[in-house]
């Protein structure tokens, strides 16, 4: 046993000096695997072939490609600022309104596509210019576009769930539908959080803007095209109507049409998304293969169900280790984003929490928030980075302070969901009949 801890330590001490090395993550993780593989296990080259296709060999993951592209038509051909605007009629005249706009529109943004990223650059484009003009503190405002981008990971159509549900063969549609309330709890608690920032400083907004009651109904006419989008995919989903592959080639098609209806649609929009559909697509799946092949390795060699045992022993009970992992998660989100972290951890993640007879769906939406959160911590928060990319003139330091006061509603979503499981699991269940 002591050799093969030793040995795993090396692995583990290898896979971090790539990382360090600035590797990316799907190639690390992959030459560690066969290094292991080869050296370790003595199983021969053609086990890498054999793991990467069962692990991607599901008709359940076209579903991916399709949402991506439907997130990037939206973002690309800018339709969104016309929902943000509709949106702030309503928002606009409660305290710190424009800042729960964004939230809104990130909620909504991410019932029609389920990208973190696309959120984050979009509405760091059409919302935080104008925050900026009226006089928002930019601390505000850049930290409310940065955190509520968890939003789209957790309220269905979710990416990352697609890819856990897959990974872990547990029902698409009943995670989607684990994903609805907690998303729209997460997105009530911002906005409490949102008003508490503002009464406790008053100094970070202007005066709130009044708007008619014309104004507001032409706004709901403006939202209501956006409504119909998710109305469409969704109600496909969960009403039994289409499978959630299905689903995402209605949501691409009517993105399409929607664009086309606003003419924004155009042949260099549709390259544009076409291109970032295949990166993310393929580096994606990539990550997720290796990750296969590492779990395979360690499985082959024992050390998963020594990890698995030594864990389960700690006097901690089920709620100690899972506290155990959110602050693993925490650290681990200064330098790595939620896909990466799933990869890396759910091969050791995954067999203790079956041992601890914890609900795949309830843990899935656990997880979005417990590792979503990684996106806003520095130094390497991705969602800090694509903020800054968008307003450059801003410091990261600035965006982070901001992004900061917004950990603690993440936390007690994910508190609730621990003390009332049934926000998860029971629209799921209501679906299963």
């Amino acid at each position: 046993m002591g050799s093969e801890i030793g040995i795993a330590i090396l692995l583990v001490i290898g896979l971090l000096v790539l990382l360090a090395l600035g590797l990316e993550i799907a190639w690390s993780i992959g030459i560690i695997s066969v290094v292991g593989l080869i050296w370790y296990i003595d199983q021969p080259i053609s086990q890498v072939a054999e793991t990467a296709w069962s692990s991607l060999n599901s008709f359940t993951l076209t579903a991916m490609p399709l949402f991506i592209f439907m997130g990037t038509i939206l973002g690309n051909t800018g339709v969104n600022e016309r929902l943000f605007a509709a949106i702030d009629k309503w928002f606009g005249q409660l305290p710190g309104g424009l800042a729960m706009s964004v939230i809104a529109g990130n909620a909504i943004f991410g019932a029609m596509c389920g990208s973190a990223m696309a959120a984050t650059a979009t509405f760091g484009k059409i919302a935080f210019p104008v925050m900026e003009k009226k006089g928002y503190s930019p601390k505000l405002g850049l930290g409310a576009i940065a955190s509520s981008d968890i939003l789209s990971p957790l309220i269905p159509p979710s990416i990352l769930l697609i890819i856990y549900g897959s990974w872990q063969g547990i029902s698409i549609v009943d995670l989607l539908a684990a994903g609805l309330i907690p998303g729209v709890t997460m997105m009530i608690l911002l906005m409490l959080s949102i008003v508490v920032q503002v009464k406790l400083n008053p100094g970070l907004i202007p005066k709130p803007v009044q708007f008619t009651w014309s104004q507001r109904l032409t706004a709901v006419l403006e939202v209501l095209p956006f409504v119909a989008v998710i109305t469409g995919v969704l109600g496909a989903i969960f009403g039994g109507f289409m499978t959630p592959t299905e689903a995402a080639a209605l949501g691409a098609f009517l993105s399409l049409a929607l664009t086309m209806a606003y003419r924004r649609l155009t042949l260099k929009v549709i390259q544009k998304s076409l291109m970032e559909t295949v990166k993310v697509t393929s580096f994606s799946l990539f990550i997720m293969a290796m990750a296969s092949l590492i779990s395979h390795v360690f499985n082959s060699a024992g050390i998963i169900p020594m990890i698995k045992e030594f864990v389960i022993s700690l006097p901690f009970g089920k709620y100690g280790i899972l506290l155990l992992f959110f602050i693993m998660y925490f650290f681990m989100g200064m330098f790595f984003d939620s896909w990466s972290m799933l990869f890396l951890t759910f091969p050791f993640v995954m067999p203790i929490i079956n041992s601890l007879d914890i609900n795949l769906i309830w843990w899935g939406v656990v997880y979005v928030m417990a590792g979503g959160q990684a996106s806003m911590t520095p130094p390497f928060g991705l969602s800090l980075a694509v903020l800054h990319g968008v307003v450059p003139w801003h410091p990261m330091e600035t965006i982070a302070r901001g992004a900061f006061p917004f950990l603690i509603p993440i936390y007690m979503n994910i508190f609730l969901l621990m003390l009332f499981p049934q926000l998860a699991l029971w629209l799921p269940g209501l679906l299963g009949g």
